[in-house]
């Protein structure tokens, strides 16, 4: 499609209505009014001002230790940024094929790495198979005309919406330890799967074994914001060089700081990826209650996947909402929640479901009113 996150228009002046992605939400107002008291007086600038020091507190207490925060405006910067620092130009990152830095990168991180090769290694629903993976660390070593295995990255949450629970982590982390490779987490949704399984940060982090972690923010209530969060201090120096290097150090670090700052405070964060998550499985028993529906998978984040008919599809999209259709296969829906999603909203899109499927047979497919609470 033309443009990934459009939402098609409204029909007969029903407003649209979003599930492409946490990404089209707006805002938290709370973010937003840090972002307008931020904005008086003066402050010293890349990032040697108060409000930066105090997030990068804020971390540390998160993490029940001290790391090295770098702020920066996007996920891709993350990600490709810790991977360079992580990886030299002839290695390799090993990551699931259906990961977001092999498929939506547009090569950030072989352009920030210099080169370094990205590796796939297989594993069910999105999540690299830990077997695979000892084998895949120990592929061509010392062979000087193959990429070397240099480091593991992991989505979490998955793009499937799919979680490693924190002993798939340490296993993942144990598999690094012993081929000396480091391990990097894409946490764009790290908040979502935070959330859903009822762990600490630093559990899901460092203790089980990640050396940096893309902390997200921007699909869970934040405008322009995420952090590098780096449990291994011999890489922060290399990692502050590669930011400025890349153009990504702001020189008005406050505004990025403020952001964050406002984002973890009493429990924001957490608070937009429950109710996010919430919504989603909300969506997905109400799904579940249509015959001619299949969820596939077991989502536990913010994120469901199914299979609906086409007529459905294409009903649904005439009514003005908005999702993926046509990147997987055949009659495969991707429906993404987000903080700013209400019980109304999923209401109203299973409403148009069993609408449409009552439209199309003389007696509906036995989707119960309440399915959907």
């Amino acid at each position: 499609m033309a443009n990934r996150e459009q939402i098609p228009p409204a029909v007969q002046g029903e407003p649209a209505l979003g599930f492409s992605s946490d990404n089209i939400a707006a805002a938290s107002p709370e973010v937003i009014e840090a972002l307008v008291a931020c904005n008086a007086g003066q402050a010293r600038p890349y990032g040697a001002d108060e409000l930066t020091a105090r997030v990068a507190g804020k971390f540390g207490e998160l993490f029940e230790r001290e790391v090295s925060v770098l702020l920066v405006p996007t996920g891709t910067a993350a990600n490709a940024l810790s991977l360079a620092a992580l990886t030299p130009p002839w290695g390799s990152v090993l990551c699931h094929r259906d990961s977001h830095v092999n498929n939506d990168e547009c090569g950030a991180p072989e352009f920030f790495t210099g080169g370094a090769k990205l590796v796939t290694v297989d594993g069910a629903a999105a999540k690299i198979d830990v077997e695979a993976l000892r084998i895949a660390a120990r592929a061509k070593l010392g062979d000087v005309h193959s990429t070397q295995p240099a480091c593991v990255t992991i989505t979490q949450a998955t793009e499937v919406g799919s979680l490693y629970e924190v002993d798939e982590i340490a296993a993942i982390g144990e598999v690094c330890r012993a081929s000396g490779l480091r391990l990097h987490m894409d946490g764009s949704r790290f908040a979502n799967a935070l959330a859903a399984l009822g762990c600490t940060p630093a559990e899901l982090t460092w203790k089980a074994g990640v050396d940096v972690l893309s902390f997200g923010a921007t699909k869970n209530g934040v405008p322009a914001a995420e952090a590098i969060v780096s449990f291994d201090p011999a890489i922060a120096s290399e990692l502050a060089f590669r930011r400025k290097r890349a153009g990504h150090l702001f020189s008005k670090m406050r505004f990025l700081s403020a952001q964050i700052d406002a984002y973890l405070a009493d429990g924001l964060w957490l608070r937009n990826a429950r109710q996010a998550n919430a919504m989603a499985q909300r969506l997905v028993r109400g799904l579940r209650g249509v015959s001619s529906i299949e969820v596939m998978g077991e989502p536990r984040a913010n994120i469901v996947f199914c299979r609906l008919p086409q007529a459905l599809i294409e009903a649904l999209l005439a009514r003005g909402f908005g999702f993926y259709h046509d990147r997987w296969g055949p009659g495969v829906v991707r429906l993404v929640t987000s903080f700013a999603t209400s019980a109304a909203d999923v209401d109203h899109l299973l409403g148009a479901v069993r609408q449409a499927i009552g439209a199309g047979s003389e007696d509906g497919d036995g989707y119960e009113k309440g399915d959907e609470a």
